[in-house]
């Protein structure tokens, strides 16, 4: 039975980690819209391109949402019509950052993110389409899941101070404390994201096949980092902390 867990020392655990931060973190220039603010606490293949393709550096300018509703209609059979997907394999787009958002379509789009569904979706989409889709499910508002009680506080832990002595840092310094991500860097959000799409996409960044290509770990800016991380957890850890960012309202 899932549980909602009390909100979390985030001023305290952004201080744990702030040598993980400067040590870890490349310098990402990104445009974008300033961080939203937080909300409330948390509640319980293979192909060969030769480089990553051009990402508009601010969709939330370029884009339309009201242009997006239309062209989304089309996603809304696997991430539902308000980006709140209630599949546990598909990700919830539902407040995605456009920034991510509008990164990760243009890889899909070139081949670099491979998936058979995704694909042939975006095969079709300009650089105008991918814009527009990012602004509407960026301003769509994520509703809450529960995180699993049996894992959610070694999830948090895990998500706040990472591992100092294996060099981990915690989520939360890229993530925010309420997994709200940063859209001037382009890091995603994390908040009510589905807790077995999160595993799966652990594993991706781990096994090396989250992209494709010779220099994979590169593909977007901030990938090699994932890369890095991912590759240090163990099973359980990804489990603990997919169910924790499941929770996070």
């Amino acid at each position: 039975m899932a549980k909602r867990v009390p909100p979390a020392g985030a001023a305290a655990a952004l201080l744990s980690v702030a040598w993980a931060a400067a040590a870890m973190l490349p310098a990402v220039s990104r445009a974008g819209t300033p961080g939203q603010a937080p909300a409330a606490g948390p509640a319980t293949q293979t192909g060969s391109p030769a480089a990553a393709p051009p990402v508009t550096p601010d969709p939330y300018a370029d884009g339309s949402a009201q242009a997006g509703a239309t062209k989304a209609a089309v996603c809304f059979s696997c991430h539902g019509p308000d980006g709140n997907s209630q599949s546990p394999t598909f990700p919830r787009l539902a407040g995605q950052n456009a920034v991510y958002l509008a990164e990760q379509l243009h890889l899909f789009r070139d081949g670099i993110r491979q998936n058979p569904v995704m694909q042939p979706m975006t095969a079709g989409l300009s650089d105008q389409d991918i814009d527009n889709l990012a602004v509407f499910f960026a301003a769509q508002t994520p509703s809450g899941l529960e995180a699993d009680p049996s894992y959610w506080k070694a999830g948090q832990a895990l998500y706040l101070h990472g591992d100092a002595a294996r060099g981990v840092p915690g989520c939360v310094a890229c993530h925010g404390p309420t997994g709200r991500g940063n859209p001037a860097a382009g890091y995603p959000a994390l908040e009510a994201q589905q807790s077995v799409y999160v595993v799966s996409q652990l594993q991706q960044y781990a096994n090396g096949s989250r992209y494709s290509g010779s220099n994979a770990p590169n593909a977007t800016p901030n990938s090699i980092i994932m890369f890095d991380i991912a590759k240090q957890l163990t099973p359980e850890e990804m489990r603990d902390v997919a169910s924790y960012v499941q929770g996070l309202r």
